[in-house]
């Protein structure tokens, strides 16, 4: 059997820039969880310096903006992911050109941003707003940034403790994710979500409902959770799930699936878990998230939405459809990519 690479992940750091003041906060959080995330040398200062200049932009040209910082899913680095309700970019390329600077912040703009990320991704939609991914890694890592996947989990505001978790498991054959969340909000929550998550890295190479009852075992003295399960190759997709997780199967061309787990609780006298099968269509990008994530963003999305990349994909829903008084997670994800 294979053995999964794995990744123990953290929660999102969110900074909302309503203030002035938002652009040192962004900076400074970058910096130390660039360090908390075993970025060395002045990577976490190159990390500062993304954040500041993508918070300076959206204090100066936009509104309802916030940045989201947190370490690639499958590791070896940091992602710092903008989103706003602004009033988007109609000379995108004037922005991105050297020596095109925003007055005040560090460096040069956006044209700085691109140069210093080791990956750079940016959509902008006039009157709508503008997401953009910064990635950084290690040099002798970056490969890693081109990842096509994305996780963000959030606590409920005021919440010290995040009652989801989600992660991603590469195989040499496939690609399996999961989002866990844990009933309730607080410590207890946070107990059964870490729980199963330990369990879910323990037997990721198992088919799918193997995992689950993996899981269910290991949360009996917990609280209990909501469990989704995706596993994805290059022409389909497994979902195994209990409880109020959602799987979305999107491409450019619209929303394809549109799954949910049977009612019940992991860890509490749980239904067999059974899984689903659905064809991953040309260009497809998958999607779980928790109940934190309102799902009605998957009712009629406008064709930029299912155009975007899955790291643009997961800030631009959670920016917009996230529940602040709920845990949130979002995971998006396309089929691993292949290198000859």
């Amino acid at each position: 059997m294979d053995r999964p690479v794995t990744h123990p992940l953290a929660p999102t750091a969110h900074v909302r820039i309503d203030h002035h003041s938002a652009v040192h906060l962004a900076a400074s959080t970058a910096r130390s969880l660039s360090e908390q995330y075993g970025l060395t040398g002045t990577l976490p200062d190159q990390a500062a310096v993304l954040a500041s200049e993508l918070a300076g932009n959206i204090h100066k040209h936009a509104r309802g903006g916030a940045l989201y910082i947190h370490p690639l899913p499958l590791g070896g680095g940091v992602e710092i992911l903008a989103a706003d309700r602004g009033p988007g970019m109609p000379e995108l390329e004037r922005c991105l050109a050297d020596g095109y600077s925003t007055t005040g912040t560090l460096g040069a703009g956006l044209g700085a941003i691109r140069r210093t990320a080791t990956h750079f991704a940016i959509r902008t939609e006039p009157g709508v707003g503008t997401l953009v991914c910064a990635r950084l890694t290690r040099p002798d890592q970056a490969e890693t940034a081109c990842q096509s996947a994305a996780l963000i989990c959030l606590p409920a505001d005021r919440e010290e403790h995040c009652g989801d978790a989600g992660a991603v498991v590469d195989t040499v054959t496939d690609r399996t994710a999961v989002v866990i969340d844990g009933l309730g909000h607080g410590p207890q929550a946070a107990e059964a979500a870490h729980a199963a998550l330990h369990a879910f890295h323990a037997h990721a190479g198992r088919p799918l409902p193997e995992i689950v009852t993996g899981m269910d075992r290991a949360l009996r003295h917990t609280r209990g959770a909501a469990v989704g399960i995706l596993r994805l190759d290059a022409a389909q997709a497994l979902y195994c799930g209990i409880g109020n997780i959602r799987a979305v199967v999107l491409s450019p061309g619209g929303i394809h699936h549109q799954l949910t787990g049977r009612p019940g609780i992991v860890g509490w006298r749980m239904p067999t878990p059974q899984t689903h099968t659905v064809a991953l269509p040309a260009g497809a990008t998958a999607v779980l998230h928790s109940d934190g994530i309102d799902a009605r963003w998957a009712h009629t999305p406008s064709l930029s939405v299912l155009r975007l990349p899955p790291q643009l994909l997961a800030a631009s829903v959670t920016h917009h459809y996230r529940s602040t008084r709920d845990d949130a997670t979002l995971l998006a994800l396309r089929p691993q990519q292949r290198h000859s």
